[in-house]
């Protein structure tokens, strides 16, 4: 088991200058500039200091995660072995093909042997491009061998440090949303401060580096500051040609380096689906936005050798409902509040039933099975019905995916992010409710309006947008604990804008008339700096010792096993073994694999339950039909799988085995009624026992206090 031990001595006041509105020219102190001439230049000083701060953030957030890296595992300092076991579980999969490409002959053998690989899947060869999101990987080792750095950098460091790089672009694109929403890039620093601060929550960059996330929710970051900008009024042709090409470019990105993209984006697709609907956005950008998505989509499908998990998703048939409902309903946004109300009810069943109906279609036309995990899961994770589906309770079991922990909100309110959040949640919320009422009312009396201008905020599509966007998805990391990184990100802009936003303070002094610009500006820039002079006092002290801890990589147990592989098996052998040790296994010895985690495939799942009857109750001579029917020529056994105590009771791998194949778990505690007593012990702790039905098909050839590895006898 991976642990890391202590390591041993030795070895303000600026206006952007798109955003307008009637304080344009207001500096903190209440002075106006009346100079046409003066009003630029400090608006260009502003946006000059404006960057500069940010990429400072950014470089800093970037050398800030290196540094806890190095730090945690001494990893300038450990063997490569040990490096290569610190990327954990997919992550080490996904890194044995930037190391397989690096290692290749030549830039042509490299790729021809991720299409037609024979390795990862034993007895079978699959296309690595089209299963899996490596382009990230392989345009990297491309970089680094045609760059003049092999010298100077080993390719390990080349791969962490443009991680870490990216971590950068991430931080900036915070800010910028930030800025973007609120005018004044204060906000954008306290966004990247709270991130920071806030870091166990917003990231896990430092010890999941390869991870797809790391990977994909930069270009995500940058896609909303894009959105945020596009949304904006007033903008020329010219920007907004280049504002949806900025789009277009993080969308494909984005798409390229995750497998769950289509997942993050229809509900993106929702939250624009919404606003359009409540007629908060531009109709004709909306347009153009579900476009851009299944323009990116379709060419990632294309990259991925027409990877049929992306025709088949949702987010294509939700896309291509919405634009013919459109089409079909011209005159939807016309009428009173009940027309209104009607059409926008059988607008969205049309909608729904659309969408069911393309996606089944196209599902049934392909004959795809590839997601059906995924909706097997969310079935029951809602509670529409109990499962014995090994895959869906493989996820359920998982704390990644179970509901987010309380203890995440008392994190979080430590640095005043989550009070400040929902506060600007519940105000921005309440003024979007009434602004869309009158939107659905088309009511056009003036004096209905002059009461509605506090409101002005919501009426912005940007802000908007960020609402919608920010409530959708924290509804998804409720619900989804892996999934909040999405949303904690997003909630430190959310939370910095509404803080830093004139308009915000306008509609709250408004509310108890005490509205003057010049009291505005000086709460909203008091609240400002003393936030931030609370989160420097309270989180400094932390950071620094954080960053003067230093310990060490120690998993002595997986480097001998590593090791023995490597000098004792042939280059040939396939291994067997859990999905998690594996990806280890193929990075480290570059032996093939029964099994991986790369769990986006049916027949790889049904291929891994199989070999997970290891942990069974089985007959010997059922493992060694299973094993032998892949090619297999060990299997590992890990005690930390056979003797789990990680889980409760239920939802240890083993109870899952059993349940799956009819079985009374082991244990006290109730079993379901028709769950009979298995006719064999469990193969994990008999084999152990040397006898005779066992030894006559597996010899244990290595063991240490974590592995037992016993070789296959080859029958005739």
């Amino acid at each position: 088991m991976t642990t890391v031990r202590q390591r041993r001595a030795g070895k303000g006041t600026e206006a952007a200058e798109d955003q307008p509105s009637e304080e344009k020219n207001v500096k903190p102190d209440g002075k106006i500039l009346s100079d046409h001439t003066g009003g630029k230049l400090w608006n260009i000083l502003s946006i000059s200091v404006g960057g500069i701060v940010a990429l400072s953030l950014g470089l800093l957030t970037s050398v800030y995660v290196a540094t806890l890296h190095e730090n945690d595992l001494w990893f300038s300092n450990i063997k490569e072995v040990e490096r290569e076991i610190s990327f954990r579980t997919e992550c080490g999969l996904y890194y044995s093909y930037y190391k397989q490409m690096i290692q290749a002959a030549s830039i042509q053998q490299g790729l021809h042997g991720l299409v037609y690989d024979n390795k990862t899947e034993s007895v079978r060869t699959i296309n690595i491009l089209e299963r899996m999101n490596v382009y990230q990987e392989v345009l990297l080792s491309i970089l680094y061998r045609i760059l003049p750095i092999q010298q100077y950098l080993e390719p390990v460091y080349f791969y962490i440090y443009t991680l870490f790089g990216l971590q950068a672009v991430y931080v900036i694109a915070l800010y910028v949303t930030s800025w973007l929403l609120s005018g004044t890039w204060l906000s954008g620093l306290l966004a990247a401060c709270w991130y920071i601060t806030n870091r166990t929550d917003t990231t896990r960059v430092e010890f999941t580096i390869p991870l797809r996330e790391n990977w994909a929710l930069p270009f995500f970051a940058v896609q909303i500051a894009a959105i945020t900008y596009l949304l904006r009024t007033h903008l020329q042709p010219v920007q907004e040609r280049l504002t949806f090409t900025a789009v277009f470019i993080a969308t494909f990105l984005f798409s390229l380096t995750w497998q769950f993209n289509q997942f993050m984006m229809l509900i993106q697709a929702l939250a624009l689906f919404i606003l359009d609907c409540f007629d908060m956005l531009p109709t004709v950008k909306v347009t153009w936005l579900y476009i851009i998505q299944i323009s990116a989509l379709l060419l990632v499908c294309v990259l991925q050798f027409f990877n049929s998990m992306i025709l088949g998703s949702l987010l294509i048939s939700f896309n291509a409902s919405v634009l013919i409902a459109r089409t079909i309903q011209k005159n939807l946004k016309k009428g009173g509040l009940l027309n209104r109300l009607g059409k926008l009810i059988l607008h969205v069943l049309l909608v729904l039933c659309l969408t069911l109906l393309i996606n089944k279609f196209i599902k049934k036309s392909l004959n795809l099975e590839s997601d059906e995990h995924i909706f097997k899961f969310l079935k029951a994770k809602f509670g529409f019905g109990a499962t014995r589906d090994f895959d869906a309770n493989l996820y359920l079991c998982e704390e990644a995916f179970g509901l987010l922990p309380l203890n995440t909100f008392s994190r979080l309110s430590d640095t005043l992010l989550f009070y400040v959040y929902i506060f600007v949640l519940f105000l921005m919320t309440v003024a979007a409710v009434i602004v869309a009422f009158q939107n659905l009312s088309g009511s056009n009396q003036v004096q209905f309006m002059e009461k509605m201008e506090e409101y002005t905020i919501t009426l912005k599509p940007d802000a908007a947008y960020n609402l919608i966007h920010t409530v959708l998805f924290g509804c998804l990391a409720l619900s989804t604990m892996r999934m909040k990184y999405l949303w904690t990100s997003h909630m430190c802009v959310f939370a910095s804008f509404g803080l830093c936003s004139t308009e915000v303070w306008k509609l709250i002094l408004k509310c108890i008339h005490l509205y003057t610009s010049q009291r505005t500006h000086a709460i909203k820039y008091s609240i400002l700096i003393i936030t931030l002079l609370y989160i420097s006092y309270k989180f400094w002290p932390g950071i620094m010792d954080e960053l003067s801890e230093l310990r060490e990589f120690y998993d002595p147990d997986t480097v001998e096993l590593m090791n023995w592989i490597k000098s004792s098996t042939p280059n040939t052998a396939v291994f067997a073994g859990s999905m998690q040790l594996l990806a280890g296994v193929k990075l480290c010895t570059g032996r093939t694999l029964t099994n991986h985690p790369h769990y986006e495939d049916k027949n790889l799942r049904e291929r891994t339950k199989q070999i997970y009857q290891i942990y069974a109750k089985r007959s010997p001579e059922d493992v060694y039909r299973i094993l032998r029917s892949f090619g297999t020529d060990y299997v590992i056994l890990e005690d930390s799988i056979c003797y789990e105590r990680r889980h409760s009771r239920g939802c240890r791998l083993r109870d899952l085995l059993d349940i799956a194949n009819g079985h009374i778990m082991d244990g006290l505690g109730e079993n379901e009624p028709d769950l009979k007593p298995s006719l064999y012990p469990r193969f994990c702790e008999e084999i152990k026992k040397n006898l005779p039905p066992y030894t006559i098909h597996f010899t244990r050839v290595f063991q240490n206090k974590t592995f037992h590895v016993y070789k296959l006898a080859k029958h005739k």
